[in-house]
């Protein structure tokens, strides 16, 4: 049986020490402002993107991995006779999936394995550990695969917005939308389904009101022992004292194997903005 590399992406907002601990490979989406490209969390951080908005006063677009670079690195680790096995963001968020598939044609059938998350930023790296965990108990990448797919449907993404800037000013939401979620103070909470996000609740007021709801659903999955507790994560962009309470807090009530800070990269926070916060998990049960 050949050895199994995990590759993700950027948007799995995994940091470079535990992606180093994990032998995991995360290629970069790219950053583009009008007058230059970055390459998200290689050449650029959250702290940089949200100097550069204020600088620029302009809001990055962001763009997919190519064919031609997921080939070049399916390749070095078809070389080394590696199984790969890719997930990264949903296919319907981005086009990098389909970049992967295309890349993947020029290889032998069975050598790359693809795995559509249907989601994003932690809820990507929640499947991550898990691949991490099944490479290390020897499954092939078929096997990996097959389980992960299994998961897929399983992982609970969800976020709370602090500002709506973003959301406006990337075009996702109407100037009147943008401006009465100002004057209402909404904390919209944003939910992952099937791969598109949908806005779940829209709570008025401080952004620990928003959190409460989101650890009031989490600790009901908990109370009808539907949550596996091998990972947890409270992931956001530059949010720490929000991140600090919603981890105490879970620490205090559950005995969780791995509960986990995520920090969101750069491709994410240019569409959720600074301050949002989120927790990420996955139910035994769908």
């Amino acid at each position: 049986m050949r050895k199994v590399k995990i590759i993700t992406d950027s948007t799995a907002d995994m940091s470079k020490e535990l992606l180093a601990s994990l032998g995991v490979v995360a290629l970069p989406l790219k950053v583009n402002f009008s007058d230059k490209t970055y390459l998200d969390g290689v050449d650029i951080n959250t702290e940089d993107l949200y100097r550069l908005v204020e600088e620029k006063n302009e809001l990055p677009k962001t763009s997919a991995i190519s064919p031609g670079e997921f080939i070049e690195e399916f390749q070095k680790w078809i070389d080394l006779d590696y199984d790969i096995v890719y997930l990264g963001i949903g296919h319907a968020l981005s086009g990098t999936l389909q970049s992967a598939h295309i890349a993947a044609g020029e290889f032998n059938e069975g050598r790359i394995h693809l795995v559509d998350s249907k989601n994003l930023s932690s809820g990507i790296a929640l499947l991550v550990l898990k691949a991490s965990d099944f490479v290390k108990a020897g499954l092939d990448a078929k096997a990996i695969k097959e389980k992960l797919d299994d998961l897929v449907p399983r992982v609970r993404s969800q976020f709370a917005i602090q500002v709506l800037d973003y959301l406006h000013k990337g075009g996702r939401a109407s100037g009147t939308a943008a401006l009465v979620g100002k004057f209402l103070r909404i904390r919209p909470i944003i939910k992952v389904n099937d791969g598109k996000l949908e806005v779940f609740k829209k709570p008025m007021g401080t952004m620990t009101k928003a959190t409460d709801i989101m650890l009031d659903e989490f600790m009901e999955h908990v109370e009808n022992d539907n949550v596996d507790l091998d990972y947890v994560m409270v992931t956001h962009s530059i949010n720490p004292k929000q991140a600090e309470r919603m981890m105490d807090y879970v620490k205090s009530q559950v005995n969780v194997k791995n509960l986990m800070e995520g920090n969101a990269g750069c491709v994410i926070s240019s569409h959720c903005g600074k301050g949002t916060i989120g927790i990420l998990y996955i139910l035994n049960n769908a």
